[in-house]
């Protein structure tokens, strides 16, 4: 009882005395004491929010007792004053969304950051309402709260799967230190155009490595179980098909077919859906006609209904409202009415629901049960994450203060950090560099810039906390070398020629260049779409004037999306991917450079040849007119300029040693459906020093009621070979991993001829057939 009164500030006996809410009160006063939480229940798998009957019943007496306004502050969130995610002007009135708090119209905060920031909003919810409902908090997590860890895509470059989980588990640890408990990640859209600056939030263009790298954020973010000690609530978005807007260009319109959503798109949401995540966000597209907020195809039908999902559904950023402008709601009473019938539960700063849906339900317009149900969601995640035993347990500045930036973080950012480089090129074994160089030029924008290391989205991390290449250069080699350093250009690639001139003259005087080259921090993420992919600027100019001294040059590349490389590719004779890699950035590409990293990378998304390519990937349908590398391009489907194929493949990187792939075997020739099939290849490490390779398994199905893809990744390994180690590594093949939608848009799979590819990514790979029979 005494943990009860201090919840709520006030001793129950008194609570007895308000008839209304007296007996609601006692009620589930006896449910807290006889049921108890969901966190003394025992532990649950990961891959399911369980109903607690508890749980249920609990909200069962707060909805009998609630007023319809209050159900629908619920469903409302507002933005806080930590910074501001979207599109909405200043509010003049800056106290207002704080005074709603004691009328119960807000269910949750995005952008209130921090344990005593967090604090005093929730206790101005907890000591204004009637019922003392507690608010749920949210930020932007994208890559690390305050230790920031590599963009996503880059994270996805490292195909390592526990590291990846490990990293959106720190982040858990240290935003939930923060006072918060929930955040808008992982971004599990399948993206084909580089142009779209959101890929950087994302694992790329293959929906079979996405889905993997989906579940495995999700279980970081929200742990063996959901409510412990450093969880928080992870966000599946954006609900779906975002990554196929149009032109690349943010907020656009989206026509893919059922097919291209259920075998592309959906994929990770389905994922991350199994994997427990606690939230799944719209996205701002529409997808048949109708936008993602109010389709109930996608939102009732598939997530909720075919998926079982139990969690909640919340906007993006005004994405109710948009409706209007999309041109299929009349009003904001209209875009509430399609958001909460197709069941999207919580809205993020439109206010439609607060402004209309109340009367809607009034009105009869929209049935009590659909907002009963939204409502029901809400709270039941906040009962699950311990909200309402006590609102402030994730309100501790001493656990924050502890917790932020604290060793072994930073440890494990420098460790994720490295495994996300991918070497590009390495003519002549120039990498890895010797430690002893007498002289080494530093040239470029990004070479020391501490802002530029953490790329966008970066939460609470501060670029005074980063690491910049220059400092992780200096911190590694031998007190004999030299280091100097020329910007060469400015932000953005912005530059005068002196300026150029200025990193020539440090160049002449250099044994060693390296070249830190790309994209600023502000030029990759949500609202930078680009129509042009090469170095910004006056970069390339400066790679000309660099490269003219013909003396050894490395070019480090950081950017959050796949950029144009071809006149870079061609005139350095080593480049590394390294995208933006977060606060330990420096010491990571250092580590790379000098060869105290072997790295092992691939690329998680193809780089083009040239825009007029976009949409490059390399698990596109065949045509009918297919063209073969090296042959005649006259009345076949090629490019009379450049090649189909991307510069650099999915699944490519290179390593500091060699591989070789050998005796592709399968263990049968013929298989019936439902019986597996082994796969077996051997690994060489045929160079001189131990590596890591990342063995990719491919299929294709060569005649089906439906045209396939050439390709599709359908497993991969990664291993550690010594140098002159061969080991064999086994693949175990499926049914189900052939399976697709056919005709009718059923999920099976058909008798035929398949082949199985083998190799270090999705080009080179050796190759064999077998054949599918029926049962």
């Amino acid at each position: 009882m005494e943990s009860f009164k201090s919840f709520v500030g006030w001793d129950p006996r008194r609570l007895l005395l308000r008839s209304r809410s007296g007996i609601f009160l006692a009620g589930l006063i006896c449910l807290w004491l006889v049921g108890g939480s969901a966190r003394t229940k025992a532990a649950e798998p990961a891959s399911t929010l369980v109903l607690d009957p508890a749980i249920e019943q609990k909200i069962d007496l707060l909805l009998q007792q609630m007023t319809v306004e209050e159900k629908v502050g619920q469903l409302n969130q507002f933005n806080g004053d930590y910074v501001r995610t979207g599109p909405v002007p200043q509010d003049p009135d800056h106290q207002a969304k704080y005074s709603k708090l004691k009328s119960g119209e807000v269910g949750s905060f995005l952008n209130v950051v921090g344990a005593r920031q967090t604090r005093t909003v929730q206790q101005m919810a907890i000591e204004g309402s009637r019922f003392k409902i507690p608010l749920l908090f949210g930020l932007d997590v994208i890559h690390g709260f305050k230790t920031i860890f590599p963009v996503p895509l880059g994270e996805a470059a490292s195909w390592d799967l526990e590291a990846i989980e490990r990293s959106a588990r720190i982040a858990a640890r240290e935003a939930s230190a923060a006072g918060l408990h929930w955040t808008f990640a992982p971004m599990v859209d399948i993206a084909r155009d580089p142009r779209w600056g959101r890929v950087m939030e994302g694992a790329g263009e293959d929906p079979y490595l996405g889905s993997l790298i989906a579940a495995a954020r999700v279980r970081g973010f929200q742990g063996p179980k959901l409510g412990e000690p450093g969880t928080i609530m992870a966000c599946a978005k954006h609900y779906a098909a975002y990554g196929a807007v149009e032109g690349g260009r943010d907020y656009n319109t989206v026509d893919t077919s059922y097919r291209t959503m259920r075998e592309i798109y959906l994929p990770p949401f389905h994922a991350a859906v199994e994997a427990g995540a606690a939230t799944v966000m719209n996205a701002f597209n529409v997808f048949d006609g109708v936008p993602a907020s109010g389709n109930k195809f996608l939102v009732h039908d598939v997530l909720k209904g075919e998926w079982g999902f139990r969690g909640f559904v919340i906007s993006d950023w005004g994405s109710f409202g948009e409706m209007i402008v999309h041109g299929v709601a009349r009003d904001k009473a209209d875009a509430a009415r399609l958001a909460i019938t197709a069941g999207s539960d919580m809205d993020m700063e439109s206010t439609v629901y607060l402004d209309a849906l109340a009367r809607l339900v009034k009105d009869g317009a929209v049935p009590m049960s659909a907002l009963d149900e939204a409502v029901r969601r809400v709270l039941r995640l906040k009962f699950v994450m311990g909200l309402f035993d006590d609102p402030f347990r994730y309100c501790d500045e001493q656990k924050e203060k502890a917790t932020l930036l604290n060793p072994q973080h930073l440890e494990a950012a420098r460790d994720m950090g490295r495994k996300s480089i991918v070497l590009l090129k390495n003519e002549g074994n120039l990498l890895p560099l010797k430690k002893d160089v007498r002289t080494l030029a530093l040239i470029g924008p990004l070479a020391d810039s501490k802002r530029d290391m953490i790329g966008g989205w970066n939460a609470a991390g501060e670029a005074k906390d980063a690491i910049t290449l220059l400092e992780g250069v200096k911190a590694k080699v031998g007190p004999s070398t030299q280091v100097l350093w020329a910007r060469g250009c400015g932000d953005r690639g912005r530059c005068p020629d002196w300026q150029i001139q200025e990193a020539v003259t440090a160049g002449r005087q250099a044994d060693v260049i390296i070249l830190a080259v790309g994209e600023s921090w502000d030029m990759s993420g949500e609202a930078q779409s680009r129509a042009f992919l090469d170095l910004p600027g006056r970069q390339i100019e400066l790679v000309r004037a660099v490269m003219n001294l013909k003396l050894p040059t490395v070019a480090v590349l950081m950017n959050g999306r796949p950029l144009v490389l071809n006149e870079l590719s061609e005139k350095v004779p080593a480049l590394l991917e390294t995208w933006f890699l977060g606060t330990q950035a420096g010491n990571a590409i250092a580590d790379v450079l000098f060869g105290d990293y072997n790295p092992s990378g691939k690329l998680p998304i193809s780089f083009p040849y040239a825009v007029g390519q976009i949409p490059v990937y390399y698990n596109h349908m065949n045509t009918g007119r297919p063209y073969t590398p090296g042959g005649p391009k006259m009345w076949l489907s090629a490019y009379s300029d450049i090649p189909n194929d991307p510069l650099y493949p999915f699944g490519y990187g290179l390593s500091y040693t060699s591989f070789k792939y050998s005796d592709l075997t399968l263990s049968k020739e013929k298989v019936r459906i439902g019986e597996p099939l082994e796969v077996r290849v051997k690994v060489a490490n045929t160079g001189g020093r131990e590596g890591a390779e990342v063995i990719q398994l491919y299929v294709r199905d060569w005649v089906a009621s439906v045209v396939r893809p050439v390709k599709q990744l359908k497993g991969f390994r990664k291993i550690e070979l010594k140098a002159g180690e061969t080991r064999e590594v086994a693949f175990t093949l499926t049914s189900d991993d052939l399976k697709f939608y056919d005709g009718e848009m059923k999920y099976t799979v058909e008798p035929g001829e398949f082949s199985v590819f083998v190799g270090g990514n999705s080009r080179d790979v050796l190759e064999k057939r077998f054949v599918l029979e029926g049962q």
